[in-house]
């Protein structure tokens, strides 16, 4: 396979078939999962919000830990639930392009950071559900990607979200009451770890003499 041909199967490479085919794939798939979302709240809503009780973050309480693996498909409301689609899909798109195993992954390890973060210094009397934690991880990931892995795509998509949604990230500082930021400020550190945790390593091409001495494209 040729330089030319390497470069154009490879789904990190913008403008290439193979790029467009992944974010399409991802787009695909996020879309398919905010329904599951839905079904879920619906769910809770027959039960009496029981769900929301038993599978929340409870903060500083050993019985609420649970929530930290739950919480993520919870939600107040579907209102919660709608608010948190749009970005979830967007972001969630573009990292789930980037590789399945490397989104279940960050997604698992941004989770688990917003999870312990809001139980540990989360409000004692109250009760956390949501995707925003890891939302705002895909944020963290997004904007991170594009410096560790010298992504011009990753950088200019990270600029375009913080443009549309710049002002949510407002959200990882104490404000709105019922809004738990602590989630929101644990996520993105989450994601911005996890973009360096996982970044994507390019092999060498020593076969290659425009590759001796720098990073496969």
């Amino acid at each position: 396979m040729t330089l030319d041909e390497t470069r154009q199967s490879d789904p990190s490479r913008f403008g290439t078939e193979a790029f467009y085919a992944a974010v399409g794939r991802a787009f695909v798939a996020m879309c398919a999962f905010v329904p599951v979302l839905f079904a879920i709240e619906f769910l809770d809503r027959l039960t009496g919000e029981r769900l929301d009780q038993d599978g929340g973050i409870r903060p500083h309480h050993l019985d609420g830990l649970d929530g930290i693996v739950f919480s993520p498909f919870l939600h107040a409301g579907f209102a919660h639930v709608l608010a948190n689609s749009i970005p979830l899909i967007l972001l969630g798109t573009f990292v789930l392009a980037a590789g399945t195993t490397r989104f279940l992954l960050t997604t698992v390890f941004i989770a688990l950071v917003a999870g312990v973060g809001v139980w540990f210094i989360g409000d004692p009397d109250t009760v956390v559900v949501g995707a925003s934690g890891v939302i705002f991880g895909y944020l963290g990931v997004i904007l991170m990607r594009g410096v560790v892995e010298h992504s011009w795509w990753h950088i200019a998509v990270g600029v375009l979200i913080g443009l549309l949604y710049g002002w949510q990230l407002f959200g990882v500082l104490p404000g709105e009451e019922g809004v738990s930021w602590q989630g929101h400020l644990c996520g993105f550190i989450g994601g911005l770890v996890a973009a360096v945790v996982f970044r994507r390593r390019r092999p060498r091409r020593t076969d290659d003499p425009l590759a001796i001495g720098t990073d496969a494209a």
